[in-house]
């Protein structure tokens, strides 16, 4: 099934956010797909918010990981592998535990550790519309 979201501009990222929470069941592990400046973090952002997510979340361009924690005491995991040169980057970090420990991943740039991420990882398109609109795509449509 493919499922798709439009957000309407900024306003409207918390909204879309939830939506898409609802949807996404119970994958663990997101993928955002998406070209520079598509709005990965801005959605994560959101996402974290709809959470609970009480610490400021921030891309992790430079760390590759940031922790965060919900009002509830879960942990989220957010991944940024924009400048990952390869796949033992990601593992010498411990990317493997962090995928399998249950716990919610939201992984930027997933094109550069696709080959070990797991099979039941939720990839998530985000199209750029216009200058203020988006669109997630995700569900068989894009695997």
């Amino acid at each position: 099934m493919v499922n798709k979201i439009i957000i309407r501009g900024l306003s409207d990222i918390e909204s879309a956010a939830a939506r898409f929470l609802e949807l996404k069941g119970r994958s663990s592990v997101i993928a955002l797909y998406g070209g520079m400046g598509a709005g990965k973090t801005t959605f994560t952002k959101a996402m974290c918010s709809v959470l609970g997510v009480v610490d400021g979340v921030n891309s992790p361009t430079f760390n590759i990981v940031n922790e965060y924690r919900t009002a509830l005491g879960e942990t989220v995991y957010h991944f940024d592998f924009y400048r990952v040169e390869s796949i033992a980057e990601a593992l010498d970090i411990g990317f493997e535990e962090y995928l399998y420990s249950g716990d919610l991943c939201i992984i930027e740039w997933p094109e550069k550790v696709e080959q070990i991420l797991p099979d039941d990882t939720l990839k998530v398109q985000i199209s750029v519309l216009n200058n203020h609109y988006r669109e997630l795509t995700f569900g068989s449509a894009v695997d």
